[in-house]
């Protein structure tokens, strides 16, 4: 597919080790900016692609028409942004969604614990079936309706089901975009995936659940007397599924609509089509057979999300062509002398890190080249470094709000659909302690699965 085109790129020549240190310098400034709650994160990420662009530019690193480069690599994800964020509103406005959250409050009985343990594993499935960027779109939705409906915060479901998603990311080739690069440039069969990845994701998932679960204690009513029960069951009672259904045929529509995107979602690599297309196909036919307002639904987009994402990319792209990013990666890789029990740990923290810093992406598609070097040599076992990139570059994403879109979508819905600010320090002290015992657990059992040849060769 076309997402690994960037691993076999040219390699890009080194600047002056000022020049390094100056993008990087930029680029950490940015990141403050974003950190900053009086400074809109995304003009932060659009003045720091601006400012390196520049730079760039009189420092005659690139043309300006690389530029365009920088954001190609990335075009399908903002394909599937918009695609999704479509089909996401017009099915929502046939009333599927309250209609599915209904039953999943019955099946609960409302009770807290029940219902956030239900949407945890409904995100975890949802991720592996649907990626990660239109799951968390239907899922935040659902969040919302459902906390609505029952008078519960909605923060402690919604970052819960953002941070969830990541496990559900490293399920299966298709769940996350790392996957897709990663397993495209490494040769590694979809079945491979169920086989080794798709195990510790159901254990990062169980580690995230834990952590979360004992974070968020004084958060919601997670024990309920017989009165609150009964009460509870009495005004579950009153919810009707059918409340939002204007049209019947057009729910039935908007429902057939998605599941043929999922399974769009799911055979996109057989058919030789990228995620986006299926997205945008799926809000085409969202708003041919099931749409009445066009114009509003297209407005619906998240286009914050997009410019956000699009300025970051920039800044990438323009620190890459330092050849800044690939430095660092292979001081880390020259460090360990190709020692498997010092590269793996190696290359798990810094994957995890620099995905929580520069978003995951980026941080796959400079690693690729690196790990294709690194197998030059018959020693080394490749497939314990391409497993180790996958886990930990998608795990990594838990570390800070801008680590992973899913983590994004979950602060941004908060902030615009309930007034709740999720602040910088709340997140680290949650998502940074997931993500460091997901990645402490993912570097053992690479390195064990490695000993015992659990791991099929490529």
């Amino acid at each position: 597919m076309f997402l690994a085109a960037s691993a076999d790129a040219p390699a890009v020549e080194p600047a002056s080790p000022g020049i390094m240190l100056l993008f990087a310098a930029v680029m950490c400034a940015t990141y403050v900016g974003v950190a900053v709650e009086r400074f809109h994160k995304t003009v932060a990420a659009l003045c720091g692609a601006a400012v390196l662009v520049i730079l760039g530019l009189v420092l005659h690193l690139f043309e300006y028409h690389q530029v365009y480069d920088f954001l190609k690599e990335d075009l399908n994800i903002f394909g599937v942004i918009i695609g999704t964020g479509i089909l996401v509103d017009v099915v929502g406005k046939s009333g599927l969604f309250h209609f599915l959250s209904m039953y999943i409050v019955r099946f609960t009985g409302g009770s807290a614990t029940k219902l956030y343990l239900t949407l945890c594993l409904v995100t975890f499935l949802f991720v592996a079936v649907l990626t990660i960027v239109p799951a968390m779109l239907i899922l935040s939705s659902l969040v919302l309706v459902i906390c609505r409906s029952l008078n519960y915060k909605p923060m402690p479901f919604l970052l819960s089901v953002a941070i969830c998603a990541n496990s559900g990311a490293i399920a299966t080739f298709a769940s996350g975009l790392p996957n897709i690069m990663i397993g495209t440039a490494g040769g590694i069969p979809y079945a491979h995936f169920l086989q080794v990845s798709l195990p510790y994701a159901v254990v990062s998932l169980v580690i995230a659940v834990a952590v979360l679960r004992f974070f968020f204690r004084n958060d919601l009513p997670w024990k309920q007397s017989d009165l609150q029960r009964q009460e509870l069951k009495a005004q579950i009672e009153t919810f009707d599924p059918w409340a939002m259904v204007e049209d019947k045929r057009v729910l039935i529509r908007s429902a057939t609509i998605l599941m043929a995107t999922v399974v769009g979602f799911v055979f996109a690599q057989q058919l030789g089509v990228g995620m986006d297309f299926v997205a945008m196909v799926g809000a085409t036919a969202a708003l041919l057979f099931a749409g009445k307002g066009v114009e509003d639904a297209i407005h619906k987009v998240n286009w914050t999300v997009i410019l956000f994402f699009m300025g970051l990319f920039v800044i990438i792209g323009c620190v890459k062509q330092t050849g800044a990013l690939a430095w660092v990666a292979k001081q880390v890789v020259e460090f360990s002398d190709n020692e498997i029990t010092l590269l793996v740990p190696l290359l798990g923290v810094f994957s995890a890190v620099a995905s929580s810093i520069v978003d995951n992406i980026p941080v796959a598609a400079t690693l690729i080249p690196i790990v294709k070097d690194i197998a030059a040599d018959p020693s080394v076992p490749i497939e314990t470094l391409w497993w180790t990139l996958i886990i930990s570059c998608n795990l990594g994403g838990n570390g800070t709000p801008i680590g992973s879109i899913s983590c994004v979508i979950a602060i941004y819905a908060l902030k615009k659909e309930a007034g709740v600010h999720v602040g910088w320090g709340t997140f680290l002290k949650l998502g940074g302690t997931i993500m460091l015992i997901q990645v402490a657990g993912a570097i053992g059992y690479m390195l064990i699965a490695s000993d015992r040849g659990w791991l099929p060769s490529l």
